[in-house]
């Protein structure tokens, strides 16, 4: 099947074959002329298939005839939104719009927090058909009455699983229930949960459910393999890949931001190229270190889980798991980012001994046994044997590792040598073996004043210091 025969406009399929496409995925094939009949659809298909193209097409296709080149505010109301749960991803779909609707005059903007709001604003008062959003900055510019939904006639939401994990789903729910009840309604997800599937009976209206793959399955083009070594030897294995393909770019997760940030750094120290992802960075870094791994001037990109979703990169051959996630079905959204569309792509874990029950999980989740190779230089025994080789062969203090197995764990503690005699009782006739008395004279009387020397007061009990023996 090719895309002429889908029955869309002249301009989408100029813009289609401009961009190198010929022939449909199977998602697009099967989505696309439902949505042209106007039909609700619930889409699922394995991430990295083309699902967004799948239900930018056939709306572009739909509204093209609110298509016109006046300048007034009024002749541009918001006729589609797609609502997405990252900025990145956001960025995507809207870079997606612009490619294949090129040819169409109508108007788009992509609105994502993290940014300054004063340009969005700008953009939606002068009037846009398509709305790109994340829910909550969308919710802002609602607040502001920057935007009006009166005539949306398209609504969309991708990757509906994630905006779930991420808790959108309440201000989900705000949004439509502002939008007309008469309206096309797309939920395209990777996956299908009970949640999902809740939130679809009430968006969708008699959805036609289209499903190209099983649920949680990964593209049969990507190569799985795995590591196992220690966990602070982890960053030296992820060197050593990195120099023996030194034309090698690869995509790396770690599973939390200050993780990220870290191993970033020390790979700049090691002379490797290397931006960070995470969500404590604001949208310009973000969108410079992106731009920076696209164009080749970064070979790694390391990352959170914010990148699993919505990354679009042409040929990205490596997707690397540093550490693996703690939820099996990220697994398939971080390995997503290759072999894609078809292409060859190479999945690597690094799977530290106490990482071994998600890896369980994950084979699990996929159906299959990742295979695993040997490097013995970085094994457990390996790092054993260097820490010990290192120990014996440095200089410092305290004894070497081999000493320290032959005399116990305390042979490198030195011990003072027992004093040959210590006296027990003092010159003045204290004896350091009983308890410490105050001295008080019987009669409790002043001393008398010597040489001059003006009377010592009488030495009293601890209680008359704390306040006791009161006269009654």
């Amino acid at each position: 099947m090719k895309f002429a025969d889908l029955g869309l406009l002249p301009e989408l399929l100029r813009a289609v074959e401009d961009a190198g496409y010929t022939e449909p995925t199977p998602i697009q094939a099967q989505a696309i002329p439902v949505i042209l009949a106007g039909r609700d659809v619930m889409g699922g298909a394995q991430t990295g298939t083309g699902k967004t193209a799948g239900f930018t097409l056939p709306m572009l296709h739909r509204i093209a005839r609110h298509a016109n080149t006046s300048s007034s505010p009024a002749r541009h109301p918001v006729r589609c939104l797609i609502l997405t749960p990252t900025r990145e991803l956001a960025m995507q779909v809207h870079e997606s719009v612009v490619t294949y609707g090129k040819h169409l005059p109508l108007r788009s903007v992509c609105v994502y927090g993290g940014v300054d709001i004063k340009p969005q604003t700008a953009e939606l008062r002068e009037g846009r058909e398509i709305v790109v959003a994340t829910p909550g900055r969308l919710l802002d510019h609602v607040q502001q009455k920057s935007v009006h939904f009166s005539q949306v006639e398209f609504v969309i939401l991708d990757e509906a699983d994630r905006m779930l994990d991420m808790g959108f789903i309440p201000d989900i729910r705000r949004i439509l229930a502002m939008l007309p009840k008469e309206r096309q309604s797309l939920l395209f997800s990777a996956t299908f949960s009970e949640e999902i599937k809740k939130l679809a009976d009430t968006m969708l209206k008699n959805p036609q459910l289209i499903e190209v793959a099983r649920r949680n399955t990964v593209s049969e083009t990507i190569t799985h393999r795995m590591y196992q070594v220690d966990a602070d030897r982890k960053r030296h294995l992820l060197l050593h890949m990195v120099n023996e393909a030194p034309t090698m770019q690869a995509l790396v997760f770690v599973g939390t931001k200050f993780g990220t940030a870290r191993l970033a750094t020390w790979l700049e120290r090691q002379g490797v190229n290397a931006v960070a992802i995470h969500g404590d960075k604001s949208q310009q870094q973000r969108t410079e270190a992106l731009e920076a791994f696209k164009s080749g001037t970064a070979r790694v990109m390391v990352a959170t889980d914010v990148a699993a979703r919505g990354l679009d990169i042409d040929d990205l051959p490596h997707v690397i798991n540093y550490e693996l996630p703690h939820v099996a079905e990220d697994y398939v959204h971080r390995i997503g980012r290759t072999g894609r569309a078809g292409k060859l792509g190479d999945a690597t874990s690094l799977v530290a001994p106490e990482e071994k029950s998600r890896l369980n999980d994950i084979e699990r989740l996929i159906k299959f046994k990742i295979e695993q190779i040997a490097l013995p230089e970085f094994s457990t025994s390996a790092a054993v044997e260097s820490d010990r080789r290192g120990r014996s062969g440095s200089g410092g203090h305290g004894h070497s590792h081999r000493e320290r197995e032959r005399h116990g764990p305390k042979a490198s503690v030195q011990l003072p040598p027992p004093a040959a005699h210590v006296p027990k009782v003092a010159a003045d006739g204290f004896d350091f073996h009983k308890p410490y008395e105050a001295k008080v004279s019987p009669d409790d009387t002043p001393a008398k004043a010597t040489d001059g020397l003006p009377p010592k007061r009488p030495l009293r009990p601890v209680a008359a210091l704390l306040g006791g023996f009161g006269k009654k």
